[in-house]
């Protein structure tokens, strides 16, 4: 088992995500059937559409689901994933829209250029001591009035430690918190929290789950 602060996180979820991109993106086909998660991003969109046009980054876009399903909603959105295999297969689902490998801890984009920023269950590869420096970030490339939304595992443990996923060898480090912390260095990084839910676990789920809502002041 490796130490996540003694590695390179980003390259341990890069090839742990290289390794299951087929499998994952098979096993997760299409849109959540979660009513609740679904309105939320949809009043996200509906936010970057009354600021503006500047478009939405959606990081940790995986097979691209989510990204297509803005751009339904009209927030043209483009898709940022560590993983080559994962943004290979998200621009094969979806030709028509961009998707280019990244890390939300060091986005390559100008200042002041995205009306929003989505994060659904991607913060979570992430340690805490690497999260105060990716929030900053996302002040640094949203426009004033531009939106982000968090959705992450609910928990005050510290995670779990994967070595296995879909039969591949993997070395994947998940990371709960409670919403409160992440809203606190949101806060922090400059940001205006505008809602927080929990929403707890449905079906095969574990976890309760936190989506955060902040805004960049205009």
């Amino acid at each position: 088992m490796t130490d996540p602060e003694t590695t390179d996180f980003i390259e341990t979820t890069r090839t742990s995500y290289d390794a299951i991109a087929k499998d994952y993106s098979a096993a997760y086909p299409g849109l959540p059937d979660r009513p609740v998660d679904l309105s939320l991003i949809a009043a996200f969109a509906q936010l970057v559409k009354a600021n503006g046009t500047a478009p939405v980054a959606d990081l940790g876009s995986g097979p691209g689901q989510i990204t297509a399903h803005l751009n339904e909603l009209g927030v043209p959105a483009f898709g940022i994933d560590l993983s080559p295999a994962m943004v290979t297969l998200a621009r094969e689902a979806h030709p028509a829209l961009r998707f280019h490998r990244g890390s939300m801890t060091s986005l390559d984009l100008p200042d002041a250029t995205l009306g929003g920023i989505l994060a659904l269950y991607s913060i979570i590869h992430v340690p805490d001591a690497h999260l105060p420096a990716t929030f900053a970030g996302f002040h640094r490339v949203l426009v004033p009035g531009g939106h982000v939304l968090l959705a992450f595992q609910k928990g005050e443990q510290a995670g779990l430690h994967l070595t296995e996923r879909f039969g591949h060898e993997i070395d994947l480090h998940y990371y709960w918190r409670p919403a409160y912390a992440v809203g606190d260095m949101l806060a922090k990084a400059g940001l205006e929290v505008a809602a927080t839910l929990i929403r707890e676990p449905l079906d095969e789920e574990k976890w309760p789950r936190a989506f955060v809502l902040a805004r960049k002041p205009g």
